[in-house]
């Protein structure tokens, strides 16, 4: 008996304490900071997230995670960009700093325009050689039209082609262009080598670690800015999907607090009301999710317990609604058909290869890829897939492809607007990097695609570099254009600028003609040691082909038809395998990004797990040419 009761009350004596530190300590709110990262590709966002995370030490193996840590999907690590945006958090001194590292591609803005509405400043990375380059142009912007506070970061400062005076010069101008207030032209500069580890606030200091960006950040920007003892408030701008708890909603408190079982309201887009009781309150602790009883104004939660979740709703209180505007998103600007594959080789590699199955898959995306828009089309079999850009389109068709789906892709198309019966068109702004030898190559190319040549200089290592105002248009295709005539050694950047009237002497596409298969069968090394005389083949030897299939691109401007499983004969005078070897010219690799720049209006890609063919859309021969008569006599 003696013995239950010490139990007893050693049992309430340890709730009891447990019950004391809930409230002391796991409901105690701390100074916090919360801020983005923005840059443009490639110019060390999540490298300088990296040099935070470790000096910061906010996992015990941290060291054993590897480099750009927060790129956790391969598509970013193969690609070497940040394709969704992502959340962290560091302490130091005392304060909580939440991280999120933005895309630097212009095609996923729509992750950076919603995921600033989470920060109350900017960290703006800048390369030391490069300078501002397009996508630093379009995530600036957006950042200043929201009134966020940057700090300038010049990376790489310990390259040997540094121009740092250039671009600190280069960068101020950028803010004047684009109509920083005051207070936003007053930011400071940061000198970083995050590959090292290191930051300065003056060139000249001497530093060993990456402190003095740190201290930069929490003098600069202010604590939130959130009312603490008003009704709940929580505008969700990302979304996470739980094996255990469903789907969370990811935002800042601005307003109030949640507590873990409390009743809540949603609000959604229309203005409808759907109450519940929160089941789960997460917040970033390192690079994992904390669970918490309570949370205070100023913080980024993940909140679970409402089945049917978006981005732009709002989490609020039950008896004091106060639905928030939900982040405007830029529309899209070129669209294309996504269908079920129908060549004849469908069904061969793929796991989901009906309707139904890519229907609910692209519904799905359009839940968490806020720019992304899809629309039914006359055939029930093919829909109208929007976006922000060609690559944004690709890193969705790259996706659904390792995750087993077979697709076909038509030709990308630019959106066109219509405004006080005027019809516009996109137009993006085009930085081109280029050695001397090829500059009039590339100008030519340009000139024929009716760009307007905004800004030229040459570079400390003799490059000349271009800026233009292309169409959207004129763009598609253009990478692989210039790849070709410099030989690969130009580096060229876009991103969207501005509508404007479509021009009446506009770009026309130029016409290229095609190789296409005439016969179902396997490709040998002597019909294509034929074919590759009429222009450059895109497959080798043994691959399985059909009648339709392109197997390369045509010299002239016309399409030729001709048989890639033609083999020697044997005949009375000499075997089938006499005669000197063949020496074929290795095949061009089609990847993805060059698929869709290369067909036409009346080509296909056909994607699938393991390959990648290109095909016309009426595969037979003889209905092409009827097809075509017809189009010429109307």
């Amino acid at each position: 008996m003696v013995y239950l009761r010490s139990t007893f009350w050693m049992m309430f004596f340890r709730s009891g304490l447990k019950l004391i530190y809930r409230k002391c300590f796991m409901t105690k709110s701390i100074p916090i900071r919360n801020i983005a990262i923005i840059a443009h590709v490639d110019h060390g966002k999540t490298t300088l997230v990296d040099a935070l995370l470790r000096q910061t030490h906010v996992q015990r193996n941290i060291e054993d995670l590897g480099e750009r840590i927060m790129d956790s999907m391969d598509l970013e690590r193969e690609r070497g960009i940040t394709i969704t945006a992502k959340n962290a958090s560091i302490v130091y001194k005392g304060i909580k700093i939440n991280i999120v590292d933005t895309p630097g591609h212009a095609d996923f803005g729509g992750e950076v325009e919603r995921t600033l509405r989470m920060v109350d400043g900017v960290l703006l990375i800048v390369d030391a050689k490069e300078g501002p380059m397009p996508q630093t142009r379009f995530v600036l912007r957006k950042a200043l039209e929201l009134g966020l506070k940057p700090i300038v970061v010049i990376n790489k400062i310990d390259r040997p082609d540094a121009i740092i005076s250039d671009v600190e010069n280069h960068t101020f101008d950028l803010f004047c262009e684009l109509n920083a207030s005051e207070e936003q032209l007053d930011f400071p500069i940061v000198y970083a080598s995050a590959l090292e580890g290191i930051a300065k606030k003056n060139i000249h200091d001497t530093s060993s670690d990456i402190t003095p960006l740190l201290d930069t950040i929490i003098h600069t920007f202010p604590p939130p800015a959130v009312k603490q003892h008003a009704p709940l408030q929580i505008l969700v701008l990302a979304l996470k999907a739980d094996f255990y708890k469903g789907n969370m909603g990811i935002g800042k408190i601005t307003a109030g607090s949640i507590e873990k079982g409390m009743l809540a309201c949603l609000v959604d887009r229309e203005g409808n009301m759907t109450r519940t009781r929160v089941k789960s309150v997460m917040v970033y602790e390192g690079l994992k999710q904390v669970e918490r009883d309570k949370v205070s104004a100023g913080e980024i939660v993940a909140v679970a317990g409402f089945d049917e979740i978006g981005i732009g709703e709002t989490i609020t209180d039950p008896d004091q609604p106060c639905p928030l505007p939900p982040p405007e998103i830029d529309e899209p600007t070129v669209q294309m058909r996504i269908g079920v594959n129908t060549s004849p080789f469908a069904g061969r590699e793929g796991k989901y290869v009906t309707s139904r199955a890519l229907m609910e898959r692209l519904y799905k995306e359009v839940e968490t890829n806020v720019s992304l828009r899809v629309a039914p089309t006359e055939s029930a079999n093919t829909f109208m897939v929007s976006g922000r850009g060609e690559l944004h389109i690709a890193v969705l068709i790259e996706t659904m492809r390792r995750e087993g789906f077979e697709l076909e892709l038509a030709q990308l198309e630019v959106i066109f607007h219509e405004e006080n019966g005027v019809k516009l068109e996109p137009y993006e702004f085009l930085t081109i990097d280029v050695p001397q030898e090829y500059y009039g190559a590339v100008v030519e190319e340009i000139g024929q695609r009716k760009a307007a040549l905004l800004n030229m200089y040459q570079t400390p290592k003799g490059e000349v570099h271009l800026e233009y105002q292309i169409s959207t248009r004129a763009v598609i295709g253009l990478k692989g254009a210039l790849m070709t005539k410099t030989r690969g050694t130009a580096i060229l950047y876009h991103a969207f600028d501005e509508y404007k009237p479509l021009m009446k002497d506009s770009f026309r596409p130029v016409s290229r003609g095609s190789l296409v298969s005439s016969e179902n069968g396997v490709s040998t090394a002597y019909a294509l040691n034929n074919a590759q005389m009429r222009g450059a083949l895109f497959i080798g030897p043994n691959v399985d082909v059909y009648c339709g299939m392109i197997i390369g691109e045509n010299s002239r401007n016309e399409d030729l038809d001709l048989s890639p499983c033609k083999t020697k004969k044997l005949t009375n005078m000499r075997a089938s395998g006499s005669d000197a070897a063949v020496k074929l010219t290795p095949p061009r690799e089609m990847t993805l990004d060059l698929a869709i720049e290369y067909i036409g209006p009346n080509e296909l890609v056909e994607v699938t797990p393991e390959s990648i063919r290109l095909r016309m859309k009426e595969l037979d021969a003889t209905a092409r040419i009827r097809a075509r008569r017809r189009t010429e006599v109307a």
